[in-house]
């Protein structure tokens, strides 16, 4: 952690390739072992906080052919308590941690010294602000990639996104993201009902992410500008795309899934009305949008993060037949085809690793970039539209210049913008 420490970001932006909703990943990889196993798959770590360190030990409970030896982070003592962690693991997980010093790496460019090693896959986990650019360092180094939600936090990240995606199936290389619905039974089990009709045409949906507040990290004496930011990311637009794109990207993909396409426009507001100390960045606490998808399908999203309010977190899908109601290990269609989830539920954050390693243990490699990029994209679109306070289109919000990441980050001063006001702020 230098001074010096940067990372150019626009280097690694290229291209603009087009969204297709037929592209969209369904999500249902096969779990069964391959024929001819490999002996290991060496594992790299990059950002090791709290789901750096969760993904990493999720991987090696998917398999016992997973291995952890490398780790890379912007600050020291996130390194540090992430190896400690992974070394304290009991039995033979504990034993597939073998991180030596010399893989151990700390700074802004820390991700490409790690993708310089010899690993087989790369966890991507940092704040989601720099997800575009360790992506395209992973896969230009050949390596299969675990990407955490959302996929950046802007147009210009998700750009890149779907560049490194194209680039990965062109190298016949796996990208398996963290919109771990994806990979829980009772959401795949209720999809494929969808699919088959069991609800009739969807004609609408709801979903919502409202919950009370989260964490925050009081700045301590000798962090620059940066690195309080970076440790308290949740907040800053530039790191975590507001809570609508970093939480509720959830909710936002299952509705993509379930209609199989990606909105064509978005209308929104949203603000910053409880949570408006310095502390908490530039963010808002409440989102409402309303996305139009093809044939006048209309997606209601709502999402809070305020103390003393009601929570609820699911989606629902409505239908001429029925109504899908789906949340995290619950599924139901209540209609003509009645059907509740009654089966087993294996953990999804560790069921994302085994459908990873069983891609390429197969010889079958996914994308699911493509898919969490258009869900990001919806995100940001909402985001954009409740910023500035207008109708945006699909088309608007993919060609969009807004680059909320700085050109290079270093441990040093760094100006917060300012919190959007509807009216005022401008579509860029």
């Amino acid at each position: 952690m230098t001074e010096s420490s940067s990372v150019n970001r626009r280097h690694f932006v290229q291209g603009t390739a087009a969204l297709s909703a037929a592209t969209l990943a369904s999500g249902a990889f096969a779990r069964a072992a391959a024929p001819n196993r490999v002996s290991k798959l060496r594992y790299g770590v990059i950002g090791c906080g709290g789901r750096g360190t969760g993904a990493a030990v999720n991987a090696l409970e998917a398999s016992p052919d997973v291995e952890i030896v490398a780790l890379a982070d912007v600050v020291a003592d996130r390194l540090a308590g992430a190896k400690q962690g992974l070394a304290e693991l009991e039995g033979d997980l504990s034993k597939r941690v073998q991180v030596d010093a010399k893989n151990c790496f700390v700074g802004f460019e820390a991700y490409q010294e790690l993708c310089s090693l010899d690993l087989d896959v790369v966890i991507l986990a940092t704040a989601p602000g720099f997800r575009p650019i360790h992506l395209a360092a992973a896969i230009a180094a050949g390596k299969h990639a675990f990407m955490e939600k959302p996929a950046g936090v802007d147009p210009t990240g998700v750009r890149s996104v779907l560049d490194s995606a194209a680039k990965a199936r062109a190298k016949k290389l796996s990208i398996v993201a963290g919109t771990q619905r994806r990979h829980e039974q009772c959401y795949r089990e209720a999809m494929a009902r969808v699919k088959d009709g069991a609800i009739g045409e969807i004609t609408h949906a709801n979903c919502y992410w409202n919950q009370g507040g989260l964490w925050v990290k009081p700045r301590e004496q000798g962090w620059s500008d940066t690195e309080w930011q970076v440790r308290n990311w949740l907040y800053f637009a530039w790191l975590s795309g507001d809570h609508i794109c970093e939480q509720h990207v959830h909710n936002l993909d299952v509705c993509n899934w379930a209609i199989g396409s990606h909105p064509l426009r978005a209308t929104g507001m949203g603000g910053r009305q409880v949570r408006v100390a310095p502390e908490y960045g530039n963010i808002f606490d409440h989102f409402a949008i309303d996305y139009e998808y093809a044939n006048g399908v209309r997606v209601s999203s709502y999402c809070r993060q305020i103390d003393g309010c009601a929570s609820r977190v699911e989606e629902i899908i409505h239908g001429t037949e029925g109504v899908l109601y789906t949340a995290s290990n619950r599924a139901e269609i209540v209609g003509k085809q009645p059907w509740k989830f009654t089966g087993e539920q294996p953990n999804p954050y560790v069921q994302e690793h085994a459908d990873l390693i069983a891609a390429i243990q197969n010889g079958t490699p996914v994308d699911e970039a493509t898919a969490v990029a258009e869900s990001t994209l919806t995100a940001v679109m909402g985001r954009m539209s409740a910023y500035t306070g207008k109708e945006l289109t699909w088309e608007q919000a993919l060609a969009s210049k807004l680059d909320l990441v700085p050109a290079r980050c270093t441990m040093g001063p760094l100006a917060i913008e300012p919190v959007a006001v509807p009216g005022k702020t401008p579509f860029v």
